[in-house]
């Protein structure tokens, strides 16, 4: 029976170095151990583990049946698209997938494990299909998204305060930019991350990256000596819509509702901090930056909805009404 300590984790790292390089034994020895060393220090697998994990790649029935070839001194994938994220669950993943929706269900109520129990859900439904099931769940996403891949390796970065150099190319650039960050948080707005850092190459504190196709790629700098920030993060969220962040100048935003469409806004506000006015029940006020985030949110109401104040906010709302306008005059 195989090891099953860090197994995932193990088989994460063999996938990406059969992907992309020859690897020897023991030079594949050393890479595991070194990537099982860094989220556990002191911890590592034996030679024997390795060779009954290389045993569950090659395994067309109850293994991943990669295109590993035998009797060979190096190890890489014959077929260079292949990637055991593409393959089945494995009898024994399937059963760890069952066993932690079972135990999820003892807290069904607690809203701590409400995400989790919504990924759960959506990760089988999609296992489902692979089998031929039918499919219940169909929910929102970015399918042309790529910049998830950056995500992990950005997480893990931050929890371990190194410090990173960005390759970097706007859709305006010609040529990618190339700084030195320091990564303190992740943010996801509407299906998208971004993360925020220290900028050192240009000295600006909350930079914004976004993880798309624009970062081409990033590496560790070692030995530079790892920038932290004291911001507070959650201040500095709720203070604003999306991620945009131009200047400091909190406004209090006055909004009225037309149609009955402030019940709507009620089900999904697009800022936390909000209430309604007392006397007038469609109207809705907060204290926010403005921000292009927020003029956007906006208009998603379209006509069922009027920027009372501040006049910085309804000047800009006017600027786009008309720039509209001229699209749709005959």
């Amino acid at each position: 029976m195989a090891n099953s300590k860090h197994a995932h984790l193990r088989y994460n790292i063999l996938d990406y170095c059969f992907r992309n390089k020859s690897f020897g034994f023991d030079e594949l020895l050393k890479v595991v151990n070194e990537g099982i060393a860094e989220l556990y220090p002191g911890e590592g697998i034996s030679t024997r583990t390795l060779r009954e994990d290389i045993k569950i790649f090659r395994d067309k029935e109850n293994g991943f049946a990669a295109p590993l070839p035998e009797k060979i001194r190096t190890l890489k994938y014959t077929d260079p698209n292949f990637t055991i994220a593409k393959r089945p669950l494995l009898e024994y993943e399937q059963y760890l997938i069952d066993a932690a929706q079972q135990l999820l269900s003892r807290f069904e109520n607690h809203p701590k494990y409400n995400k989790l129990a919504e990924a759960l859900i959506k990760f089988q439904d999609e296992e489902e299909q692979e089998n031929d099931a039918k499919q219940i769940l169909f929910y929102d996403h970015n399918e042309e998204y790529k910049g998830i891949k950056h995500l992990k390796p950005l997480y893990l970065a931050i929890k371990k305060k190194e410090t990173l150099k960005i390759f970097y190319k706007s859709f305006k650039d010609k040529e990618p930019l190339v700084f030195e960050f320091h990564p303190h948080i992740l943010k996801q707005y509407n299906r998208r991350w971004f993360v925020f850092g220290y900028n050192k190459t240009v000295e600006r504190w909350q930079h914004i990256i976004p993880l798309d196709e624009r970062l081409i790629s990033f590496e560790t700098l070692e030995d530079v000596n790892y920038l932290d920030s004291e911001k507070d993060w959650k201040f500095f969220f709720r203070t604003m819509v999306g991620v945009t962040r131009i200047n400091e100048n909190v406004e209090r935003v006055v909004l009225r509702f037309h149609n009955g469409r402030e019940d709507y806004f009620k089900t999904k506000p697009f800022h936390p901090d909000f209430d309604f006015h007392e006397e007038n029940p469609n109207q809705v006020f907060f204290d926010t930056l403005i921000n292009k985030e927020l003029v956007q949110q906006i208009l998603s109401y379209g006509k069922d909805i009027e920027v009372i104040e501040p006049d910085v906010l309804l000047q800009e709302m006017r600027e786009h009404t008309k720039a509209m306008q001229q699209f749709y005059e005959t």
